[in-house]
């Protein structure tokens, strides 16, 4: 019985696929729903997901166990409610977490603005940052050419600078910037390192960047002993909790607990903005996966259109032996077919604007350096391909139990 079952089967299959082409045009124009319907689900699961796949490289980069403190001035108008005194980090917040026993690095920035670099009449802006002897370490950063600054260099203020990548490259071009002396913003520094290359990310480019002393910042530039961040780093990851929490203490007991800064790591971040990216994932999902639905709906519409134009055939086949079974089956299987083959038109013309996407926005910086990155897994590919087959049986399911039940009688006399 399971032989002649699978038999049926195989005929039915024979059959479907015998009137889908028999009308290429009409089974075609069926499955335009369902292409462009998986075709924008690829597109916008594949962007999401490469979103999400180059926030992690990115983070990983850094070190998910790296602790970041920062001045919050969200809370200024609570502070001035509360009469609070806070204007930012200092340099003895600074002093103050570099005791803790729980951290094994401790760094911090002071970011300048954009400043204008000048050498042999060539002129660069470039974002100036001050910062410690640390920092290459907290920010996994690299020296590919001379050297980054001594601790004694920092803590006196030396006129040095390392330059980014790029800064290096635009004002320098071919030539070795290491011992050339640079105009900064009306003072004279001593290039004694180049960066290695790194990329944008996270809206900044650091290889667009120059980097000089902590104290030089502060003293020569700024004026004052305000910290835009500090960077810290605990001796191991498994610590890093009450890490955070000694750093909050040490700056609730040096502030007059007021709670006007945020201690977090990049992994709490990392967790937050992929939480956002899978809801915009999820939303944008839902959006293209309606195109699916309209598609399921054409196909259901043409399969009602088929049963009425077939009702002698079905008769015929009725009349010669064929079961309800056989009937519906043929019709289930005609219906998953123009979706499922729909279904891999989309997944290719998906992938293929998936691609274009990717290369278009490589050409502009406004992404970055590697643009809009477009990553379609495994396990969006079958789901993709189940999705659209189930498409075709659940919108092909009504047709086909019409078909099914058709009167062999009526049906023959059918015009």
């Amino acid at each position: 019985m399971g032989i002649l079952h699978g038999v049926g089967i195989v005929e039915s299959l024979w059959v479907a696929l015998d009137t889908l082409r028999a009308h290429k045009l009409r089974s075609f124009l069926t499955m335009l729903g369902v292409i462009f319907g998986v075709m924008a689900v690829v597109v916008m699961v594949a962007l999401i997901e490469g979103a999400r796949v180059s926030v992690v490289q990115e983070f990983e980069k850094l070190g998910s166990d790296v602790i970041i403190v920062a001045f919050d001035p969200s809370e200024r108008v609570r502070r001035e409610q509360r009469g609070g005194t806070v204007e930012g980090l200092k340099l003895s917040d600074l002093y103050a977490i570099r005791e803790l026993p729980e951290l094994r690095v401790v760094a911090a920035e002071r970011s300048l603005g954009e400043k204008e670099l000048v050498f042999q009449g060539e002129k660069v802006r470039a974002s100036l940052i001050g910062v410690s002897e640390d920092y290459l370490l907290v920010r996994a950063l690299e020296v590919e050419r001379g050297r980054f600054f001594e601790p004694y260099e920092v803590e006196q203020g030396e006129k040095l600078l390392v330059l980014g990548y790029e800064t290096a490259r635009k004002l320098f071009g071919q030539r070795d910037p290491i011992g050339q002396t640079v105009l900064m913003d009306g003072t004279q520094a001593l290039v004694v390192g180049v960066l290695q290359k790194r990329g944008r990310g996270f809206g900044e480019n650091l290889d667009e960047g120059a980097y000089i002393p902590l104290y030089a910042a502060l003293r020569r530039w700024a004026g004052d002993e305000t910290l835009s961040m500090i960077l810290a780093m605990p001796r191991t990851r498994e610590q890093t909790p009450r890490a955070m929490d000694a750093i909050w203490e040490t700056l609730m007991r040096l502030h007059n607990n007021q709670p006007d800064f945020r201690v977090d790591t990049l992994e709490s971040i990392l967790q937050a903005i992929t939480r956002v990216i899978a809801l915009f994932g999820v939303l944008l999902g839902s959006i293209a996966g309606l195109a699916l639905l309209v598609g399921g709906i054409g196909i259901m519409n043409i399969m009602l259109v088929s049963v009425t134009e077939r009702t002698r055939e079905i008769g015929l086949r009725k009349a010669v032996g064929a079961q309800k079974w056989h009937i519906l089956v043929q019709f289930l299987i005609e219906a998953a077919a123009l979706a499922t083959i729909g279904g891999l038109i989309g997944m290719a013309l998906g992938w293929g604007v998936g691609e274009l996407i990717e290369w278009a926005t490589k050409q502009t910086d406004a992404f970055g350096d590697n643009g809009l990155t477009f990553h379609f897994p495994l396990w969006a590919a079958v789901g993709a391909f189940l999705f659209s087959a189930s498409v075709g049986v659940v919108f092909g399911l009504y047709p086909a139990w019409r078909a099914a039940n058709l009167d062999p009688i009526v049906a023959l006399r059918y015009e």
